[in-house]
């Protein structure tokens, strides 16, 4: 039996992307309240800083952002991931 946990042709990637892509169209005004608020942070410390240091950190909040998201992508995947496989195997058993 192939290994649910190792696919090829990924459903549940698909699902995970579109949930993503759609999510935040959906929000409510408390799933307004706990957002990433990148930008506005950014600004602030952008507007705090020497203008000859602007560009590097910009650039460092980037990665930082990147970094962050890759990060969220990694464990959201994985989480639902294991979730999924777990009640199917529960499932099996029955």
């Amino acid at each position: 039996m192939n290994n649910l946990r190792e696919v090829k042709n990924d459903l549940l990637k698909d699902w995970i992307d579109y949930r993503a892509e759609t999510i935040f169209a959906i929000l409510n005004v408390e799933d307004k309240k706990h957002t990433i608020q990148f930008d506005e942070i950014t600004e602030r410390i952008l507007k705090n800083i020497p203008i000859q240091n602007k560009k590097y950190v910009m650039k460092q909040l980037d990665l930082l952002d990147k970094n962050y998201m890759d990060y969220l992508d990694y464990w959201c995947e994985k989480y639902y991931r294991n979730g999924f496989v777990d009640s199917i195997e529960l499932l099996k058993t029955i």
